[in-house]
């Protein structure tokens, strides 16, 4: 039986919270390298732990291994119609090699959920790409549904969404 932990994290691990996600966002998306931090991590306290996101880490012993939040929707794409809808945006679900295949995004996942049913969020919506191996699938299984799949050369941007209570 697996032995993680999963908990919000303290005021005191954001900076390797932080890297962590960093590092694992550059080594999924090489073309980022030189991108500056993203303004929900550089304000994570702001962004995740004192405004309306939620972050979680799963931690075995004191390693932290996993990786998951959510943010307010911030209507960026513009054929996403959320208008006068409480959603919220996945992001940054990021689970060390070693631990993947073993339920921990699921269990991530799961919890993040349960989050935002209590905070009264209606819907879920994430975006990601073919190219992140197993990604689209693993999404679908946790009862998304694709809205939208950008007809792009490089990322084929794939808009998912699940609405609470489905």
């Amino acid at each position: 039986m697996p032995d993680w932990t999963l908990h919000t994290p303290s005021h005191d691990a954001i900076a390797e919270v932080v890297t962590f996600v960093d590092a694992a966002r550059r080594e999924l998306f090489p073309m980022l390298a030189n991108a500056p931090l993203p303004n929900d991590l550089a304000r994570f306290a702001e962004t995740y732990l004192e405004g309306a996101g939620h972050f979680l880490v799963a931690r075995d012993g004191g390693r932290l291994v996993a990786a998951i939040g959510y943010l307010p929707y911030d209507h960026r794409f513009p054929q996403l119609d959320y208008q006068g809808v409480r959603v919220v945006e996945v992001v940054r679900l990021f689970v060390l090699p070693e631990y993947r295949r073993h339920g921990l995004a699921r269990t991530l996942f799961s919890a993040l959920r349960e989050q935002a049913m209590n905070a009264g969020v209606e819907c879920l919506y994430l975006h990601t790409h073919p190219f992140l191996p197993g990604a689209i699938a693993f999404w679908e299984r946790q009862g998304f549904t694709v809205v939208d799949v950008e007809d792009d050369p490089v990322w084929h941007t794939t808009h998912m969404q699940q609405w609470q209570g489905a």
